[in-house]
């Protein structure tokens, strides 16, 4: 089978005839490539960046072609001081004095040995890559399985050895005394774990370990294991690492496990539970336990004696501790339900009953199976009373804390009575109550609430978006007061155009002490009283439509602090540029830091440093690392991961306004090759989804995309590319959408530059549909890729999302769709905007990707679309990529995905050679032999 560069190679050579009037010329680009599918294993994306503790470094990687990554770490002003091939998720220390890293095998090594039908085990390992800030050293440890820093402290880094496989046992010359200790403790249960203090290099390993993590704030480490036959018992250790003494609080069988764990962040308290039973029958059913430092060894608080009737403890409930240490949450679980055991397959029925009144649809209950199973009940233990409340229950199974579970009250809710409704609404509404978790008093029940509800940092507050009115509200928890906060104002989406309500444009946060509640307008930031309701705007972003939002810069942030200036996106709706800004909350004052015709990221800011990282891009600009203070005045690019693009003819975006045949003014991208003159005409692609226009300055750097054109590389070839945004009119999907495009197409063809005979569409999912839809009433297309479309919108309406296990219904009465109804409110929308009914209306040859394992569009939509087209003798073709979901995802198949599109666009709209596939496809006696990807010489 002839693989994909060599595919590529030929596909390249029989083609540059067809392209060589577009990419070269005399002009300055003349000596410009052009980009082909084989250069997407040129292209680095940048991953996981972090900056130190201290803003002096940053490290991240470099991932080339999706293959291995290349650690890169710099100081602040740019200068590498260290870098590691695939090498990967580096971390600093929490003093800022060590990098930490993963190193991999090369990933072609990898696949090597997978063909040489290597054993998993006997595959190589990760090791741990240890960087030295200040001496410039590195170590490398070899065969980890995982490894942990601490998150407030720092001098440790504990990792498990990966010795189960008779290669990595083996002895390295260059394996330090512990390690080499480490490897010869290998067991079925558990793996050795090695302590390592970063300064002195000493190393402490202990066995069999099953489980282990540090104290978040004290030099702590908490581990559990299954023992040696001399020195070490069973059960969970806790190690004081400034003592090094190690205390064994529990003490078990072998055998016993601990499926959940919890260390108080001060070190002082631990939580965890236990499961004995060996035999899978549920005859030592879990015990939660307890201990904290002034104990000698954990004791039993609940277990199947002393827990609520009708309850056992949960091993899969979280258990964690409040941030002050007070109080132990943890979960109870419902018996299950016995299985008969002694059943032969056989006598076995397996059955599904549908029922019409059940609160959830069948398959919506497989799919939530699991959870089910695993369901718990929020309960608390007051440490100090030695007394347990539960706050979760059956009739209400969902509970909310507040302030890291410090708060007086919690919210518990219910959504089993809405949904059966939920399946058509789309909506979740829900039952609530108040629950004081001092004493388990449930309070001020209310029902049928819509939205989300969260609770306010200090927990004074539940709040919420509530749809049905269209406003915020806040509910005072202790007195029940509840008040709206945006009546009668618009804080919802002013572009609605979906038969549903509109949604909100989202909050900045709470200010300190729960004194008021930031919500965004469409444009502004606006702050709250929670107590009344007076509003105040701190932006004045509306009269020069220019949208502003809060950027948080410390992760632990619950509450704004309005004692400290704001950092701000900016975004401009008519011009999409975007940039920083700074707000002073007492003056109300904002400044721009720093703006521009670019798409700028969310910066990551030191944390104990002005410094901060951040990117910016466009359509030919990569989005490379650049550091600088909150201030922006001065910006350090620290990065440069595609310098090779500058050889490459690449591409322009910009913005282009038509009026729609709705008489509504639009906004499109229109992307020209680099080299674009204004007196050639360039076949055009078309491609959309609803609106795209704010995502002008988004780079597309070469890959291979799982849905839609790579517009890089299709410029890049001599392709003029339109996305043009669409407004829908309620019950009219289809008519919105030719209402929309073509007029603009149009506007482009009197420019002059758009050869109207070479126009092409493409477009997935909800993008696929409209495609199907146009083809239908217009001629205007040469060719046309329709991907996951629904073209049989009656059918569809009855079908199941089977990655949620969802009715669609929903979609078409309120969402996406936009139908508006049911089939039998509205019969002759769904037929109108059926394209399987006007299939004998299409003239322009059709490819679609459609495949068997798509949870989001039905497969069989995709396959009534080509048969019909079969059927009436039209061009149509259609790939199955076998076990994948609604877009390819693997590798392999999204480059072919890549290919046979180009290749079936440049057919058709630049004259190239057909492919095989297209000639003659590609039989099953052929198929995974023979790709049919070699061009034909006519």
């Amino acid at each position: 089978m002839l693989d994909f560069k060599i595919m590529n190679v030929l596909y390249f050579k029989k083609t540059c005839l067809f392209i060589l009037f577009i990419g070269w010329s005399t002009s300055n680009y003349a000596q410009k490539k052009i980009l082909d599918h084989s250069d997407y294993e040129l292209w680095n994306t940048i991953q996981s960046p972090v900056i130190s503790g201290d803003g002096e470094y940053v490290m991240y990687s470099l991932e080339q072609g999706e293959k291995d990554q290349f650690l890169k770490l710099k100081t602040k002003k740019a200068k590498e001081v260290f870098e590691h091939e695939r090498a990967e998720r580096g971390q600093f220390t929490y003093d800022s004095q060590f990098a930490i890293f993963k190193i991999t095998a090369w990933k072609d090594s990898i696949t090597e040995l997978k063909r040489q039908k290597i054993k998993k085990e006997d595959m190589p390992k990760d090791s741990l890559g240890i960087f030295n800030l200040n001496t410039k050293a590195i170590v490398k440890l070899a065969h980890i399985q995982s490894y942990k820093i601490p998150q407030k402290w720092a001098g440790y880094v504990a990792y498990t050895v990966d010795v189960k496989s008779p290669k990595a046992a083996k002895t390295a010359e260059n394996d330090s005394a512990e390690t080499k200790k480490a490897k010869k403790s290998s067991k079925k249960n558990g793996y050795p774990m090695v302590l390592r203090n970063l300064e002195t290099s000493t190393e402490d390993t202990i066995p069999y370990v099953t489980n282990f993590f540090f104290a978040k704030e004290a030099e702590v480490l908490m581990y559990t294991t299954t023992g040696d036959e001399e020195n070490l018992k069973p059960g969970v250790y806790i190690k004081d690492l400034n003592s090094q003494t190690n205390t064994l609080v529990h003490s078990s069988h072998a055998k016993t496990k601990y499926p959940k764990l919890s260390l108080s962040d001060s070190g002082k308290r631990l939580a965890f539970v236990t499961d004995a039973d060996t035999t899978k029958a549920q005859i030592r059913p879990n015990a939660l336990w307890v201990w904290e430092s002034s104990m000698s060894s954990a004791k039993s608080i609940v277990d199947s004696v002393t827990a609520p009737k009708g309850y056992k403890i949960s091993a899969d409930g979280d258990v964690h501790f409040s941030e002050d240490e007070t109080k132990l949450y943890f979960g109870l679980a419902i018996p299950p339900i016995v299985k008969d055991t002694t059943l032969l397959d056989e006598e076995i029925v397996n059955v599904e009953v549908w029922t019409y009144d059940e609160p959830r649809l069948y398959t919506v209950q497989e799919m939530q199976l699991e959870n089910d199973q695993k369901r718990s009940f929020k309960t608390v233990y007051h440490w100090e009373q030695d007394d347990i409340v539960q706050i979760a229950t059956e009739a209400y199974p969902d509970a909310k804390l507040a302030k890291d579970g410090n708060a007086t009250f919690a919210v518990v809710t219910n959504l089993e009575p809405y949904y059966l409704e939920s399946q058509w609404t789309g909506k979740r509404a829900f039952d609530m109550a108040v629950i004081n978790i001092e004493t388990g008093e449930a309070r001020g029940q209310f029902q049928k609430m819509l939205g989300r509800i969260s609770l306010s940092p200090e927990g004074n507050y539940a709040y919420g978006y509530h749809p049905m009115d269209s406003t915020w509200f806040t509910l005072n928890l202790k007195s029940l007061a509840y008040t709206e906060l945006t009546k009668d104002k618009v804080f919802y989406d002013e572009l609605n155009d979906k038969p549903d309500t509109p949604s909100p444009y989202g909050m900045a946060g709470w200010t300190q002490g729960d004194a008021s509640l930031i919500l965004y307008d469409r444009f502004d930031l606006w702050q709250f009283d929670p107590e009344t309701g007076a509003a105040k705007a701190l932006t004045n972003g509306r009269p020069h439509e220019i949208r502003y939002r809060y950027l948080k810069l410390d992760e632990e942030e619950d509450a704004i602090d309005p004692e400290t200036n704001w950092l701000l996106s900016q975004f401009d709706e008519n011009t999409k540029a975007s940039g920083y800004a700074e707000l002073d909350y007492n003056t109300k004052a904002v400044k721009t830091r720093l703006e521009g015709p670019f798409q700028f990221s969310s910066p990551k800011k030191a944390r104990e440093s002005d410094n901060l990282i951040y990117t910016r891009q466009s359509f030919e600009e990569f989005p490379d690392l650049r550091l600088s203070t909150s201030d922006f005045k001065r910006s350090t690019k620290l990065s440069e991961a595609n310098p090779q693009q500058k050889d490459y003819n690449w591409g322009t975006a910009e913005l282009v306004k038509w009026t729609s045949l709705d008489g509504i003014e639009l906004t499109g991208v229109l992307v020209k090759p680099e080299d674009f003159d204004p007196n050639q005409t360039y076949p055009m692609l078309v491609n959309f989804y609803e609106r795209s226009s704010d995502r002008l300055h988004r780079h597309r750097a070469p890959k291979a995309e799982r849905s839609t054109i790579n517009y890089s590389l299709y410029a890049s070839k001599g392709y003029v590319i339109f996305n043009p945004d669409i407004v829908y009119r309620i019950g009219y999907p289809g008519e919105s959408a030719y209402n929309a495009v073509l007029p603009g197409i149009t506007s482009l063809i009197e420019k002059g530059f758009v050869d109207k005979d070479n126009i092409g569409v493409q477009g997935h999912s909800w993008g696929g549909y409209q495609i199907a839809d146009l083809l239908t009433k217009t001629n205007i297309f040469k060719a046309a890729e329709s991907g996951a479309p629904v073209v049989n919108m009656i059918s569809a309406y009855g079908g199941i999302r089977w990655w949620t296990g969802l009715s669609r219904q929903f979609q078409y009465e309120h969402t996406q769709t936009r139908i508006g109804g049911t089939p039998w409110d509205y019969p002759q929308r769904y037929v109108d905007n059926s394209p399987i009914f006007n299939l004998d209306k299409i003239n322009t040859p059709v490819l679609i990707m459609h495949n068997y394992a798509d949870g989001h569009v039905p497969w069989y939509q995709g396959i009534e679309f080509f048969t019909g087209l079969r059927r009436l003798g039209k061009p149509a073709w259609m790939l199955n990529y076998n076990d994948e979901p609604h877009w390819p995802l693997k590798t392999q198949n999204r480059k072919d995905f890549s290919i046979r599109m180009a290749q079936f666009f440049d057919y058709y709209l630049m004259d190239a050679p057909q492919p095989k596939w297209m000639k003659s496809g590609v039989p099953p006696i052929q198929k995974g032999i023979d790709q049919g990807l070699e061009l034909i010489d006519e």
